[in-house]
């Protein structure tokens, strides 16, 4: 129920093109509902698709106007999103070390006498062999890890089958649902309880939603449905099948289940399963991570592509070594399985109820199914959520207590960031106009401020000027900063902008785009590029100059073209008397028009080449690189409790703002404009 009808045949069709995770769904709802505030710079490149009002039915039409307009659910909504990114993370710490930890203590019954300073030792260094190799990407430790999880679900198989035949094959009658609400009346308090360890059976659940960015929907369900989860069953059944009739094997059913003769194989295969187990929760934390930091949740960081075909392959430097130190920790400190296990499950139960949530909401305004069918198959996948997450709850003083805490403690810092960066793009508005707003062309070809910033004439700085701008389609904040406060401005000035994309490489051909603004000598570069480009190179200047050129080449290309399809006389060459003649005598308004288009290509022609020879001259003096370094500070009178928050923020973004050191262009080139913004 909670694994294969709920994730495999719901969930996962609910991805944000192809990421997946309650986060991406929450990313998912707000291109469908005003729920969120976004970057200025970038809110016109997110694809908004909301449904208009009659496109909804009545009841749907009520939920979204209730929604948008309650600050409260819009809050709510926000605090669920990243709660179940920082508890999947928590989890993240936990996995490795309860699945490599469990499948070491196989050596204990092999041999009881090992120590268990010996298992532990050996379960720290398997963990960090694993945090080593996640370099290689998701692709190669897939084909690496593909044969051992084929293997090791076979193993569990064939002795469940083994274990169904030899003891007690009547165990099947328990996928009999009748018998679990027997057992829980049964039972009453205790049977309830017990759920808080039969989750453990599918935990995971919220890693494999979250890894979808880096497999396919098709290929989950697929794998899943066809060979997984028979496989389990067979493995459970046969384990239940050998307790029955040795109690005593409760303590670690797998291992004593196997079949004579197969103890070490096992183990063996054991220890590796655990690590492709492991792998899962840190592949979906490095989606998660990359999500976050794409709504500006979270600073940025490093985050290496690791596939030139699949954008959702990630690999996060800082996070991986993090999850390393926190995983061998976890380990030592706990020391077994059921101590972890007792810590182990509270989040993934509060993750898969955000899920039904989240996705239930995506049912009415993505798919656009009535609210009334919806709330049914909701209550009942709600109430099997919260059966489970109330028994999990009571595990809280036993271990699970630090994951809840780790949770809210990154779910501070995150909603703390985006408050900060909410509040920087508010203070930064002023600057994000077009470029008329700041300066316009005097008749005699020079460049003045408006009237508002003072009307002084702009003086000429010989030179390329580059402007730097990671995002948006407006004057960059560095341009208006350089030009109010200095009065100055290149001869050649460029904005140069950036445009990731989800696709691993942009075609040369294709990744540029250079438009010239009303401005003399001004011109805009976007540059579209895929997560495997490498845009910003020692040589950047030589190309953003070549592309501008181009550009200016190809406008009078096509100016030429669409003069030769236009309808007119027929040219005749000019006679001995220098009169260009066209047509016969008798048309002297045919022959007017023709010298006045002859006029205007040249003229179009020598101010093409007054225009190459400018930008030419201007790379050939100087090539600038112009980048804005932008210092914040808290406003005066601040209350005390927004004051700290901010002042947290800003600390936390200047130690992990990109420094202008790690530009790989040539510093002697690079200046750097300093500017103060209150907040």
């Amino acid at each position: 129920m909670m694994v294969t009808v709920k994730y495999i045949l719901v969930i996962l069709r609910a991805d944000n093109d192809g990421e997946g995770g309650t986060f991406s769904t929450y990313s998912l709802l707000s291109r469908y509902l005003h729920i969120t505030n976004r970057d200025p710079r970038e809110a016109s490149l997110i694809e908004m698709k909301r449904y208009l009002s009659g496109d909804l039915e009545t009841a749907g039409r009520y939920m979204r106007y209730g929604i948008e307009k309650s600050r409260f659910i819009k809050t709510l909504l926000k605090v669920i999103g990243v709660l179940a990114v920082t508890m999947v993370m928590s989890d993240g710490v936990l996995t490795p070390a309860q699945s490599v930890l469990g499948a070491v203590q196989g050596i204990e019954v092999v041999d009881p006498s090992i120590s268990k300073g010996t298992v532990i030792g050996v379960t720290a260094a398997i963990l960090i062999l694993l945090f080593l190799i996640q370099p290689f990407g998701t692709t190669k430790l897939a084909t690496t890890f593909a044969p051992i999880i084929i293997i090791w679900l076979a193993f569990n198989a064939v002795f469940g089958i083994y274990n169904l035949a030899k003891h007690d094959w009547t165990v099947l009658e328990a996928f009999n649902p009748g018998f679990a609400f027997e057992y829980l009346i049964r039972h009453k308090e205790a049977g309830w309880r017990s759920l808080g360890g039969v989750l453990l059976s599918f935990t995971g659940v919220e890693a494999l939603f979250a890894d979808l960015g880096a497999f396919s929907m098709r290929a989950i369900q697929l794998s899943w449905l066809c060979y997984t989860f028979p496989c389990l069953l067979l493995a459970y059944t046969g384990q239940a099948a050998y307790i029955s009739n040795h109690p005593e094997g409760y303590s670690n059913p797998f291992f004593n289940a196997v079949p004579h003769g197969t103890i070490y194989p096992s183990l063996i295969i054991a220890i590796l399963a655990a690590i492709v187990a492991s792998q899962a929760i840190i592949t979906a934390t490095f989606q998660l991570v990359a999500q976050v930091m794409k709504l500006s949740y979270f600073p940025q960081i490093k985050v290496v592509h690791t596939s030139k075909t699949f954008h959702g392959q990630l690999y996060v430097p800082v996070i991986n070594w993090l999850l390393m130190v926190g995983t061998v920790l976890v380990a030592s400190i706990y020391n077994n399985t059921t101590s972890l296990g007792n810590a182990y499950g509270c989040c993934v139960m509060f993750v898969t109820f955000f899920d039904t949530c989240m996705v239930s909401l995506t049912a009415i305004f993505v798919w656009r199914i009535s609210p009334w069918i919806v709330v049914f198959p909701w209550l009942i996948i709600a109430s099997l959520d919260g059966t489970y997450l109330s028994s999990a709850l009571t595990k809280v003083p036993d271990g699970a207590w630090f994951t809840l805490t780790l949770a809210f403690i990154l779910a501070m810092l995150l909603i703390l960031w985006r408050f900060g960066k909410e509040q920087q793009w508010a203070a930064e508005a002023e600057d994000r106009y077009p470029t008329s707003h700041f300066v316009t062309p005097r008749g005699d070809g020079q460049v003045q401020l408006v009237q508002k910033y003072g009307g002084r004439v702009m003086s000429p700085i010989q030179g390329f000027g580059i402007f730097f701008d990671k995002a948006g389609e407006t004057t960059p904040i560095v341009f208006s900063q350089f030009a109010m406060k200095l009065v100055a401005m290149p001869e050649v000035s460029v904005f140069f902008h950036l445009r990731p994309l989800e696709t691993p490489s942009v075609a040369p051909e294709d990744r540029y785009t250079v438009s010239r603004l009303s401005i003399p000598n001004t011109y805009r570069v976007v540059c579209r590029h895929g997560f495997n480009d490498e845009v910003i190179t020692p040589d950047l200047a030589s190309v953003i100059y070549e592309q501008v050129r181009i550009a200016i080449v190809t406008r009078k290309s096509k100016r030429d073209q669409q003069n030769q399809h236009e309808p007119r006389a027929e040219a005749i060459p000019p006679s001995s008397n220098g009169v260009v003649v066209v047509g016969s005598a008798e048309e002297p308004d045919s022959i007017n028009l023709t010298k006045k288009e002859v006029s205007s290509s040249t003229e179009e022609k020598t101010a093409r080449d007054l225009e190459l020879n400018m930008i030419e001259q201007a790379y050939e003096h100087q090539v600038l690189y112009i980048i804005g370094k932008e210092q914040m500070k808290v406003k005066p009178k601040t209350g005390i409790f927004r004051a700290l928050l901010l002042h947290l923020f800003l600390w936390l973004r200047e130690n992990t703002r990109t420094k202008i050191a790690n530009l790989r262009v040539p510093m002697d080139r690079v200046i750097e404009v300093g500017f103060v913004k209150e907040v």
